[in-house]
């Protein structure tokens, strides 16, 4: 009864969160909606007992691809309120896209069939001697390893467009010049200044002076007085 009462609850903060997170008008809130989403998800992997799915989905999700999410929106530097202005040129476009996608998610949906053994397996015991990792590990890198592995390249190419979208050409950065460091000769000479005579015998430069403020010139006024 807690339990399902509890699957209940998780449930809904995440669909209302996942409603919140592609309408929120702005994405800081938006990538902290998403990460309210991964709390509940991972409760729900809790209840299901898929510990191992929440801990990753914690550690992972939360902590690295979220705050990464949150530190492209916040280097990007979208001009939302030119965004906006657009919103109803694209709006046809993005509505078919939509419809397309509805559409396959019905026919998905619409094939889906349960085993005939389904209830059954809910009543089979665990099996002795094998974690909820290791049965995890066992069965995505054997039956799913080319699915696993496409979808770390499709990772990978996320990773490289955000940075080249945050990559920012700046004349005046510091830049590395292999050359240059592979040209230099290995023989360091040693200065040795004479005593007394500090760094000005090593030729090194220092900053200039301040100027010296110069004295007022005295004004001479009419009956000799200065």
């Amino acid at each position: 009864m807690i339990a399902g009462l509890a699957f209940y609850l998780f449930a809904f903060i995440l669909i209302a969160s996942a409603v919140m997170v592609v309408t929120s008008r702005n994405p800081v809130y938006s990538v902290l909606y998403l990460i309210l989403a991964f709390f509940n998800a991972a409760a729900l992997f809790l209840i299901a007992g898929a510990e191992f799915l929440a801990m990753i989905l914690v550690i992972v999700y939360v902590g690295a691809v979220a705050v990464l999410f949150l530190f492209v929106v916040m280097m990007l530097d979208i001009d939302f309120a030119q965004m906006r202005e657009g919103f109803q040129r694209y709006l046809p476009v993005g509505a078919v896209i939509g419809g397309i996608l509805f559409l396959e998610l019905l026919l998905v949906l619409g094939a889906w069939r349960f085993a005939a053994d389904v209830g059954d397996l809910r009543l089979s015991p665990t099996p002795a001697g094998v974690s909820n990792t290791e049965a995890l590990g066992r069965v995505i890198y054997t039956d799913y390893i080319y699915l696993f592995q496409a979808s770390g390249l499709i990772l990978l190419v996320a990773m490289i467009g955000a940075i080249v979208l945050t990559l920012r050409d700046k004349p005046t950065a510091r830049r590395q010049n292999i050359a240059e460091q592979i040209a230099r000769s290995s023989e360091v000479v040693m200065a040795q200044p004479a005593v007394g005579a500090g760094i000005n015998r090593a030729e090194i430069l220092r900053p200039l002076p301040p100027p010296v403020a110069e004295k007022p010139k005295p004004v001479a006024h009419e009956g000799g007085h200065h």
